[in-house]
């Protein structure tokens, strides 16, 4: 099946009421986990490289490496990049084949937000790729109680329209009460805050900051609106125990690091695609 844009996958799953996963890699072992469970779990997905994984001097090659699976692949994958730093950055996306781009201007002033992403918009729409934006801020699980935790960052329901209207961006990311990485405290979704901006807007929303938040919380968040989960820091962390555990025991092996290493992603993603509502979704 050939790769695709994430965009019609996406409006099916506002629709259906389900969400798709973004599972961030980082090398083979993730990656061939990854598309195993999707094949397993006939499920659609965005399989992504943070922007400064695409700028080290192996970004494009592990960029390619991941087309070509995908392009193998039984089931929809979109190469997407996550957390676009700068429009070169998203260029670079571009030139390397990706089918997606998200483009992070959520710590800049709000004009410049809109400037910057809708000059990314233009150029993206122009090759036949979707593009994310955020509005407010995600940010990091180590200072949520600082941060996130006192509603810092959290996206002025009163900016969506205005914002999406004028960038004409295809779906947002919102700061409800989530973080990137592992948390500090638990996390707390501001459900409400979420109901307001769905009402307001037509286009799949985003949830980053995936890992650390319970089933109950996912079940919650897709009920009430969020077409798209971010994944990420739980996986790498699944696989760090396993691969650990591969070298109790006996001698160390690279062989039996690297199936642990898959294993553990194959299994780590199963989880999220079946908890999402995503298996069974490909078309």
């Amino acid at each position: 099946m050939p790769l695709v844009s994430i965009g019609e996958e996406l409006k099916r799953a506002q629709a259906g009421g389900y969400a798709l996963p973004l599972f961030d890699t980082a090398d083979v072992q993730s990656t061939e986990g990854m598309i195993q469970a999707l094949e397993d779990r006939k499920a659609p997905a965005m399989i992504a490289l943070y922007s400064g994984a695409l700028e080290r001097p192996n970004g494009r090659a592990m960029a390619a490496y991941i087309r070509t699976r995908a392009e193998e692949a039984s089931v929809p994958i979109s190469l997407m990049l996550d957390h676009g730093s700068s429009f070169e950055n998203v260029m670079h996306a571009i030139a390397a084949g990706f089918t997606d781009v998200m483009y992070d201007g959520s710590s800049l002033p709000f004009e410049e937000n809109v400037a910057q992403t809708k000059a990314v918009v233009r150029a993206a729409h122009a090759v036949g790729l979707c593009v994310e934006a955020e509005l407010g801020h995600v940010g990091s699980g180590s200072d949520y109680q600082s941060f996130g935790a006192l509603r810092k960052g959290f996206t002025d329901p009163d900016t969506v329209e205005r914002f999406v209207s004028e960038t004409g961006v295809d779906f947002l990311a919102i700061a409800i009460g989530t973080a990137h990485g592992l948390y500090e405290g638990d996390p707390e979704i501001d459900l409400d805050l979420l109901r307001v901006i769905r009402a307001r807007l037509d286009i799949p929303l985003v949830l980053h900051g995936g890992s650390g938040c319970s089933d109950a919380q996912f079940r919650a968040t897709i009920e009430n609106g969020i077409s798209k989960i971010n994944v990420a820091t739980d996986l790498f962390r699944a696989a760090g125990v396993s691969v650990a555990e591969a070298g109790k025991g006996g001698e160390a092996s690279y062989w039996a690091f690297s199936r642990a290493a898959t294993e553990a992603f194959r299994e780590r993603v199963s989880y999220y695609v079946d908890l999402f509502g995503a298996s069974g979704k490909a078309h």
